[in-house]
C-alpha cells in the first residue's frame, strides 16, 4: 500500500502531502454513540483515529488505500471509514468540497469492491472523487511483487497527475473567488 500511495503522492510535487498509515495502529470502530454531533470529531481519544480525522478535515485532499486480504477494505480500513462517516453524518458539510481517491493492492479479487467501499465514503461525504484512466488498483501477492505491474504503475501516476491537477483547479479558483 505505501508503494501506490507513494506513487500519487509524487506526482503531486507542488502540492503538500502526509502519509498517516493505519495498518499498525489501533483504529476502534465507532461506537454509535452520535456524541460526535456538532463537535467535529469523536469524542473517544483512546486511539489515533481524532488526530487522523483532525488532519483529513484540514486537508485539501485526501488519498485512501487498503490492502485486500478478504475480499474488500482490511477491517481497520472499514473502523476508520465507519467512525470518519459517522462524525461527518453527525457535522454535515465538514468533508464538502474536499478532492478525495481511493487506491487498493490485491492479489487477485476483491479489488473493486475495496475502491467502492472508500469510494462510497467519498460519495455520501460531498467529496469530489477522482478517477484514472483505469481502476485504482496494483496486483502482487507477496511484499514488492506489486513492483511488476507495470499497468497498476502507470494507473497510479495517472491518478496522482489528475488529482494534483483538479487541487491546482479547486486553489485557483477559490483564490480568484478572495479577490472578486
Amino acid at each position: 500500500m505505501l508503494f501506490c500511495t507513494s506513487l500519487v503522492r509524487n506526482e503531486n510535487k507542488l502540492i503538500e502531502t502526509e502519509l498517516l498509515e493505519i495498518g499498525n495502529q489501533i483504529i476502534s470502530p465507532c461506537r454509535g454513540c452520535f456524541a460526535c454531533k456538532n463537535k467535529g470529531n469523536c469524542i473517544f481519544d483512546d486511539d489515533l483515529f481524532c488526530e487522523y480525522f483532525s488532519k483529513m478535515k484540514k486537508a485539501d485532499g485526501i488519498l485512501l488505500g487498503s490492502p485486500v486480504y478478504s475480499a474488500d477494505v482490511s477491517a481497520k480500513m472499514k473502523a476508520f471509514l465507519e467512525r470518519a462517516g459517522v462524525v461527518a453524518a453527525s457535522n454535515p458539510g465538514l468533508l464538502k468540497h474536499k478532492v478525495g481517491a481511493a487506491v487498493s493492492a490485491v492479489r487477485r479479487g476483491g479489488g473493486m469492491a475495496t475502491v467502492d467501499t472508500m469510494n462510497h465514503f467519498f460519495l455520501n461525504k460531498e467529496i469530489f472523487v477522482v478517477g484514472s484512466i483505469y481502476w485504482n488498483m496494483v496486483y502482487g501477492k507477496d511484499i514488492g511483487d506489486v513492483l511488476n505491474d507495470i499497468e497498476g504503475i502507470n494507473n497510479m501516476k495517472n491518478l496522482g497527475q489528475n488529482m494534483a491537477w483538479l487541487l491546482n483547479l479547486i486553489s485557483q479558483k477559490s483564490k480568484a473567488r478572495q479577490h472578486d
